[in-house]
């Protein structure tokens, strides 16, 4: 804390039901009851302060059953967000949204500019302006980066913006190939090729959303990553922070666009995806 912070104490009269759950999320999160109330808080200003939503440009269901050809522009996603991932018509490698500026990273791992006419089947933006910052002084392996996260969320029923820049000590991700129009993603996704970076510098940017959102969003956590020279990356498979800082923000509300194209007008969307969707994802 500056010398220009200080502390103000308060009281707080909560409900028994709404105490009980505070405890509960207090005992599952390893974050104390004043923790959480206070990061509720920051989310609840932030969001009165800008109303931001989570955009989709289109649900992310029509993806998994293979429509990859949509009109919407990248000019027309930049004015739902500054943050964010996606793909590009035909699915043509892994977008990554960071500071306003958009990345393609096709599937020999390198990272190209993108135009504003360029078109997406699926984009999912905000604009970024976390509520809190962690940061991660001791090494975090592969097998517990999930649950790391999980302690800095206080409800997995909710959306979370999520950004980590630092060093990791292993960082594993993938980028689809270019496909066909039509062809089911979890066969688009079947070969695609897989990238290894150690010990390096960069930016992991993406979502967790909740599990019964999966028809509209992949669900849990969904990452990109983009190494620091801005030159590699791809969806993230696996990784080891080293350190870095977490910026999370909490975003109430979900904007969702459908597209007008007759693929998906006469489309069939009623499938249940999770498996599929879940398969492509990893």
């Amino acid at each position: 804390m500056n010398e220009n912070q200080h502390l103000s104490r308060f009281e707080v009269c909560l409900s028994d039901e709404l105490h009980t759950k505070l405890i509960n999320a207090a005992k599952r999160t390893g974050c104390t009851e004043t923790d959480l109330i206070e990061r509720a808080l920051r989310r609840f200003l932030a969001y009165k302060h800008t109303g931001t939503a989570v955009y989709l440009s289109a649900p992310i269901n029509a993806l998994v059953e293979g429509f990859y050809v949509e009109n919407t522009t990248i000019s027309d996603i930049k004015k739902h967000g500054d943050f964010g991932l996606g793909t590009f018509n035909y699915l043509d490698g892994e977008m990554v949204v960071l500071d306003g500026n958009f990345y393609q990273i096709r599937s020999d791992g390198n990272v190209y500019s993108v135009d504003k006419n360029e078109k997406s089947p699926f984009a999912c933006v905000t604009f970024f302006n976390p509520d809190t910052y962690d940061d991660v002084v001791n090494s975090v392996d592969a097998s517990k980066f999930y649950d790391f996260l999980n302690k800095l969320i206080p409800s997995e029923n909710m959306l979370y913006a999520i950004r980590i820049d630092g060093t990791f000590s292993h960082v594993r991700t993938r980028a689809v190939p270019k496909s066909e129009n039509y062809r089911p993603l979890v066969e688009a996704t079947k070969n695609q090729p897989v990238f290894d970076f150690h010990d390096v510098e960069g930016c992991l940017a993406g979502f967790y959303t909740p599990r019964f959102m999966e028809s509209l969003n992949a669900p849990g956590y969904h990452l990109h990553f983009l190494t620091k020279d801005r030159q590699h990356g791809g969806h993230l498979i696996e990784c080891a922070m080293q350190n870095a800082r977490i910026g999370i923000q909490h975003v109430p509300e979900l904007e969702v666009g459908l597209p007008v194209t007759l693929d998906y007008l006469t489309a069939d969307l009623t499938r249940d995806i999770g498996k599929d969707l879940d398969k492509a994802e990893k």
